[in-house]
């Protein structure tokens, strides 16, 4: 713009002056890191209309930890609330907490399926979160839940849509998250098995469900009742053959 006089020479310095500013301020923003993010978020958000005061609780907790553009806390927001929980952000205990959520997306938590888990955990803090995790864990090894949270693990790694295998390394990191404290001989060997052999890249859901009735169901390591004539995905017909050779 062709500046006609002084004043508004001066004038355009000065917006100038002042957008430099706002610049500088977004990129120092930006530099300080996770703990000017969490007050941004934490700023934006205000009370809840027509909700419970427990509600209004868990809804500014979620605040803390959801992206502000975005309204979801994503996987930046979830390492944070790991950090403060004082847990990896890989403990079977997160994969739980989705769980109980029945959050739809790997690493992102929607305000729904915060409000969902956290009433159902009767948790609005932190610090009360932290307690409610031995009764989740209790909880999700109830066989009867277990058989809902295995396939559901499986499901929540599934990371795009239409996707219905997961590969090898990841099935393998999900096993050990998943079986290995209750099945660790059988998950360990079978862990063993499927970085040695090379016929399969993926595993399905089938593959999948059929880990879980090998360990509930055959006898390990005799392996004397398993009958590969009934109706057992081939990989691990393979497997107890690979088993069986060593």
């Amino acid at each position: 713009m062709r500046r006609s006089s002084k004043k508004s020479s001066s004038s355009s310095a000065a917006a100038a002056t002042a957008g430099d500013v706002q610049v500088n301020e977004k990129q120092n923003r930006k530099r300080k890191g996770v703990s000017t993010n969490l007050t941004s978020r934490k700023a934006q958000c205000g009370p809840t209309r027509g909700v419970s005061k427990e509600i209004e609780r868990i809804d500014q907790l979620f605040c803390t930890y959801a992206d502000s553009s975005s309204s979801v806390i994503d996987p930046e927001g979830i390492e944070m609330l790991c950090s403060h929980l004082e847990v990896p952000h890989t403990d079977v205990r997160i994969l739980m907490l989705a769980w109980k959520m029945g959050c739809e997306k790997q690493g992102y938590f929607t305000l729904d399926e915060w409000r969902t888990g956290l009433k159902a955990l009767r948790a609005d803090s932190i610090s009360k979160l932290k307690k409610a995790f031995p009764e989740l864990v209790q909880e999700v090894t109830r066989p009867s839940n277990f058989q809902d949270f295995y396939p559901y693990a499986f499901r929540y790694c599934l990371t795009e849509d239409k996707k219905k295998c997961i590969e090898i390394p990841v099935a393998c990191e999900l096993l050990n998250l998943v079986l290995g404290l209750q099945f660790h001989p059988q998950v360990d060997k079978l862990i063993n098995y499927l970085k040695y052999q090379n016929e399969y890249k993926v595993i399905n859901m089938d593959q999948w469900m059929g880990f879980l009735r090998f360990c509930n169901e055959i006898n390990f390591p005799s392996l004397d009742n398993y009958d590969s004539d009934l109706a057992w995905p081939l990989i691990l017909d393979n497997f107890v053959e690979w088993l069986r050779e060593k």
